[in-house]
C-alpha cells in the first residue's frame, strides 16, 4: 500500500484510482442526519477490499464453533464486557465470565502509583485463574488485559517512553516505527499484559485537537506508511513464526473513523467531511494496519453523518467488517457506546447491533450493563446471530494470540523480567527516535552545532523535568503531577547537556530562571506545553502562552545581554510563536521527547573532533502557522500560507533564511476573545489549581486527589471524563480552592465591557458557615461576594450555572474604592475565581470562564 500513499502525496485532494482496485462496494444512500451535525451530501464511494496478513484457519474456526456451541448465554455475555481494574475483582471475572478488562490512564493496582512490576504480574494472575476456573461446568476461556501504551508502556514506572506521534511522524522512519512497536511489546510482555491500546492512525487536520499529538501526520502519506508497521512490531510479522507470539501482543487501530477530522479541534465532535474525504483522509492508517493484520480496531467518540461511530452500522460492519474483511474484534472507547442517543453507559444494546463487539464500561455498576445485555438476549432484541459474531471474533482474536496455551502470565518467558523494564538496548531506540525526530526552524549565523567545550548555561522550566518533556498518557492520564524521580533511569534535556560538556571540559549550569554568575558562552533555554491529554488539550488558538509571556521576556533578557540564545521547544503540535523565534538565534522543535532527553545533546552538540555529531534530520509533517487563528492548516488546502510548510526543516548544511521580523500581532487575537476561559477540563494556561488550608498549607493540584489541613479536592466527572473538580471543607478551619496565577493579569478590557465571572456548580452537601466567591490580587488584597445562600438553593439540584459580573465585586481591600474596585485593581488580578469558607461544604464546579457582554442585565446576588 505505501506506493499508493505515495502516488497520494503527489496528488492531493485527488482520488486514487490506484487504492480503488478491486473493490465492488458501494454506498447509494447516507445515514439519516441528526441535529448533531449537517450531513454530508451522500457520494458514491467504494472502499477498498484488503487483503490481511493474518489469513483465516479452518482449524481455529473449527475450535470457535466447539467453544461456541459449548458456551451458556451467561458466558457468551461476559466476553463482550470490559471492566476497569479498579471496579474488577477476581471472584467477579469468575461470576460474570468477563472477557477483557482494561486499565486506564494513570490507574494501577491498588491505585498507587508506584505498584512495583510483581503487583503487575500478580493481578494479571488473579484475574487470568478466575477466568480459566472450570468450576460448576464454567468453559474457563482466559481473560485478557489491555493497556494504553501509545508511546511506550506510559502506566508503569521506570518504562521506555519513546517520543509522541507527532514527533516520529517528523522522522520518516517507518522501519524505526515497527522497532519502537517491538520494544513496547517486550515491556507489556514484562507486566504479563497482552493488549496493547495501539496505534494512534488519526490524521489530525485541526492542530486545537488535544490529540494532535497523537497523530503521526496532518496528511495520509506518513500515517498510511507508519501504521502498518508499528502494528507489525507490535504483533509480529502476520503468517509468521513471530506473530504473537511470547515477545508481542495484540494491536489496536484506533480510533475508527475520522477522529482527527472532528470539528474545530473539539475532542469528541463531529468529523468533517464527506465519505470520500473520510476515506482518502483518515482511513489511510486502517488500510495499512489491516494489511499487516491488526486484531483489534477501536471505536471513535467522533460522529460522522450525524451518527455516533459507537453506532454506526454502515462503518462498522458494512466497510470495516464487510467490505475491507476485518475479522478481528471491535472494542469500544471509554463508554463511547454512553453517547449514542437514548443509550446509557450500562443500557446500549444499539452499539452491539451496530457492530461494536466488546463494550469499554469502566463505571463501577459495570455489572448493570452485564444484566441488561443478557436481558436483551434472552428477548431478542440483541439477535443470536449478532451475539455469535461478536463472541466469535473475540474468540479468534484469543486462539491466534495463544491465550489457551500461554499460561498463567507469571508463566510466561518475559513476565516479571526487571531487567527488560527500560533496558538499555530500549531506551537506545528511544534516543535514535529522539535524535531523528528534532526539527530546525532556525539557525542564524548557523550557531548549531555547538562546541562542547564551552561554558553553557540551560534555562527554563522544560531543562530539567522529565514530565514536562514526556508529555501526556506518562505514568498519569494527564502526565500531570509527576516529578523526575517518577521516571528511574531517564534522562532530561539538561542531564543529556550536562554530561556531554562536562566530558569535553566544559561547564553546563541550570538556572531555570536564566540568572548566573558567570556569563556563559550560550544559553540553552527548554521551555514549551505542559502535559495534557484527550480533551483537556483542546485550544481554542494556537498562540503559545498569550497571557503568559515568561518564556519570551526570559529568551530577551539572555540575548540583551550579548548571550547567543538557542531555544528547545516542547510541543505536542505546531504553535505560533513567532515572539519566541524572533528572540532566539536558534530554534529548534523537539517535541514531547520522552524519557530519553539525551538524544537532543546527541544532535545539537559537536562530537570530540567537532565534527557534526548527527545531523539536524526531522522533517514537519504538520504545517506550522503563520497566524495564532490560522487553523484548519493543512497541505494541499487553498490558499495555503503556512510560516513553515509541511515537510520543512533545516540540517545543518542549509543556509538559513529566517531573520528576527516575524509579525508579533498574534496576542491581540487572544486579546480580542469575548470568552476568556479559566478552567476548561484543566486549569487553562496560565492558571493554575490550588487549595489552601486553615495551617496556610499550599497544596497545588499536581494529581487526581489532594489534600490540606481544611479541604480536599480531587477530579470527578460532570460531561466527560474528569472534566470537573470536587472539593470538600471539613470545618476544621478557613479553607479556599483558588485558579491563580504567578504573574499578575490585566483584565481592564474585560471588566470595560460589562463582562462577568461565569462557571458551573453543583452543591451535593450545604455550607454550614458564610462561603465566599473571591477575586484578589495578592495576600492583602480581595473582594467577596457571599454566595452561601445561593449554594444552599442550588443543594440536590445538579449542575447549575452561575453568572457574577463584574460589578458587584464589592469594597473589600486595601486596593479597592469606595463603591467598588478600582480600575487599576483590573490591571493585577491573579485569582479570578476561588472559594473560601470556615465550615463544611461539599460542592464540584466546572467550566469557568470570563466572558465579554455576560454581565450586562444580570442582578448582583
Amino acid at each position: 500500500m505505501n506506493n499508493k500513499f505515495a502516488l497520494r502525496a503527489l496528488l492531493p485532494g485527488a482520488v486514487l484510482l490506484s487504492l480503488l482496485a478491486g473493490c465492488d462496494s458501494k454506498k447509494t444512500e447516507a445515514p439519516p442526519a441528526t441535529t448533531e451535525a449537517p450531513a454530508p451530501a451522500a457520494v458514491e464511494v467504494e472502499w477498498p477490499a484488503i487483503t490481511s496478513a493474518v489469513k483465516k484457519d479452518p482449524a481455529v474456526e473449527s475450535r470457535i464453533d466447539e467453544l461456541l456451541a459449548r458456551m451458556t448465554l451467561e458466558e457468551k455475555i461476559g466476553q463482550l464486557v470490559q471492566p476497569e481494574i479498579k471496579f474488577l475483582t477476581p471472584e467477579d471475572v469468575k461470576q460474570y465470565h468477563v472477557g477483557s478488562v482494561l486499565n486506564g490512564g494513570g490507574s494501577t493496582p491498588g491505585s498507587n502509583k508506584y505498584a512495583p512490576l510483581e503487583d503487575w504480574v500478580k493481578l494479571a494472575d488473579s484475574y487470568y485463574n478466575a477466568s480459566v476456573d472450570t468450576s460448576n461446568g464454567r468453559i474457563g476461556i482466559p481473560i485478557m488485559w489491555g493497556t494504553d501504551a501509545v508511546h511506550g508502556l506510559g502506566n508503569v514506572i521506570g518504562a521506555t517512553l519513546f517520543p509522541h506521534n507527532i514527533a516520529l511522524g517528523a522522522t520518516n522512519n517507518p522501519e524505526l516505527l515497527k522497532e519502537i512497536g517491538r520494544v513496547t511489546a517486550v515491556e507489556i510482555a514484562v507486566t504479563g499484559l497482552d493488549w496493547d491500546f495501539s496505534p494512534t492512525v488519526a490524521v489530525a487536520r485541526d492542530d486545537r485537537w488535544g490529540r494532535a499529538y497523537e497523530s503521526w501526520s496532518e496528511d495520509p502519506e506518513i500515517v498510511g506508511a507508519f501504521a502498518g508497521k508499528m502494528v507489525e512490531g507490535l504483533q509480529g510479522k502476520g503468517g509468521s513464526e513471530t506473530f504473537l507470539s511470547n515477545d508481542h501482543v495484540i494491536a489496536t487501530a484506533k480510533h475508527f473513523i475520522g477522529d482527527g477530522g472532528t470539528l474545530n479541534g473539539v475532542d469528541r465532535g463531529p468529523t468533517q467531511g464527506d465519505e470520500k474525504e473520510l476515506r482518502d483522509i483518515h482511513g489511510a492508517g486502517y488500510f495499512s494496519a489491516l494489511e499487516s493484520g491488526v486484531q483489534a480496531v477501536m471505536a471513535s467518540f467522533t460522529s460522522w453523518d450525524g451518527t455516533r461511530m459507537h453506532g454506526h452500522k454502515y462503518l462498522l460492519t458494512d466497510v470495516l467488517k464487510g467490505q475491507m474483511g476485518f475479522d478481528g474484534l471491535v472494542v469500544g472507547d471509554w463508554s463511547g457506546h454512553s453517547f449514542i442517543p437514548g443509550c446509557t453507559a450500562v443500557d446500549c444494546p444499539e452499539s452491539l447491533m451496530a457492530g461494536l463487539d466488546i463494550y469499554m464500561v469502566p463505571e463501577p455498576n459495570w455489572k448493570d450493563l452485564y444484566n441488561n445485555l443478557l436481558a436483551q438476549a434472552k428477548s431478542g432484541e440483541i439477535t443470536a446471530e449478532r451475539l455469535d459474531d461478536a463472541v466469535r471474533r473475540i474468540l479468534r482474536v484469543k486462539i491466534r494470540a495463544g491465550l489457551f496455551e500461554k499460561g498463567a502470565p507469571s508463566t510466561r518467558p518475559l513476565a516479571g523480567k526487571k531487567e527488560l523494564l527500560g533496558a538499555p538496548e530500549h531506551r537506545a531506540v528511544a534516543r535514535q527516535a529522539v535524535r531523528e525526530s528534532l526539527v530546525m526552524l532556525k539557525n542564524k549565523n548557523n550557531l548549531l552545532p555547538l562546541a562542547r567545550n564551552q561554558k553553557v548555561l540551560v534555562a527554563g522550566d522544560g531543562a530539567d523535568n522529565i514530565g514536562k518533556q514526556s508529555g501526556g498518557w506518562s505514568v498519569t492520564w494527564q502526565g500531570t503531577g509527576n516529578v523526575n524521580s517518577d521516571f528511574p533511569g531517564a534522562t532530561s534535556i539538561y542531564a543529556g547537556i550536562n554530561e556531554v560538556v562536562s566530558a569535553a571540559g566544559g561547564k553546563a549550569t541550570l538556572s531555570v530562571d536564566g540568572s548566573f554568575k558567570e556569563k556563559p558562552d550560550v544559553a540553552i533555554v527548554v521551555f514549551g506545553e505542559d502535559p495534557y491529554a484527550e480533551m483537556q488539550g483542546d485550544v481554542g488558538m494556537l498562540a503559545y502562552k498569550p497571557r503568559n509571556p515568561a518564556d519570551w521576556e526570559l529568551l530577551k533578557k539572555l540575548r540583551s545581554q550579548g548571550i547567543p540564545v538557542v531555544s528547545l521547544f516542547i510541543t505536542g503540535r505546531p504553535l505560533w510563536v513567532n515572539r519566541e523565534i524572533n528572540a532566539s538565534d536558534a530554534f529548534v522543535s523537539i517535541w514531547q521527547p520522552g524519557t530519553e532527553g539525551g538524544g537532543v545533546a546527541d544532535v545539537i552538540f559537536k562530537n570530540a573532533k567537532g565534527e557534526i555529531n548527527y545531523d539536524m534530520k526531522g522533517r514537519l509533517s504538520f504545517s506550522w502557522p503563520k497566524h495564532p487563528d490560522q487553523t484548519p492548516l493543512n497541505r494541499g488546502d487553498a490558499n495555503y500560507d503556512p510560516l513553515f510548510a509541511y515537510g520543512y526543516g533545516l540540517s545543518y548544511a542549509d543556509k538559513n533564511t529566517l531573520g528576527d521580523d516575524l509579525s508579533e500581532d498574534g496576542p491581540k487575537a487572544a486579546e480580542a476573545l469575548d470568552v476568556m476561559e479559566i478552567f476548561n477540563r484543566r486549569p487553562m494556561d496560565p492558571w493554575q489549581l490550588e487549595i489552601i488550608g486553615f495551617q496556610n498549607d499550599v497544596v497545588p493540584m499536581n494529581s487526581n486527589t489532594v489534600k490540606a489541613s481544611s479541604l480536599m479536592i480531587q477530579a470527578v466527572d460532570s460531561e466527560v471524563q474528569e472534566d470537573a473538580r470536587r472539593v470538600v471543607w471539613n470545618g476544621a478551619g478557613p479553607g479556599q480552592v483558588a485558579l491563580s496565577v504567578g504573574n499578575r493579569q490585566d483584565f481592564i478590557n474585560y471588566y470595560n465591557s460589562d463582562s462577568a465571572l461565569v462557571f458551573d456548580v453543583k452543591v451535593d452537601s450545604v455550607p454550614s458557615a458564610t462561603t465566599y466567591l473571591r477575586l484578589g490580587c495578592g495576600s492583602y488584597c480581595a473582594s467577596d461576594i457571599d454566595l452561601t445562600e445561593k449554594l444552599k438553593g442550588f443543594s440536590g439540584q445538579g449542575w447549575q450555572t452561575v453568572t457574577i459580573p463584574f460589578r458587584c465585586y464589592p469594597d473589600s481591600g486595601a486596593n479597592f474604592g469606595v463603591a467598588q474596585p478600582p480600575a487599576e485593581y483590573w490591571t493585577q488580578v491573579l485569582a479570578p475565581f476561588s472559594l473560601v469558607t470556615s465550615g463544611e461544604l461539599d460542592l464540584s464546579f466546572a467550566k469557568v470562564s470570563v466572558v465579554k457582554g455576560a454581565g450586562k442585565d444580570i442582578a448582583c446576588p
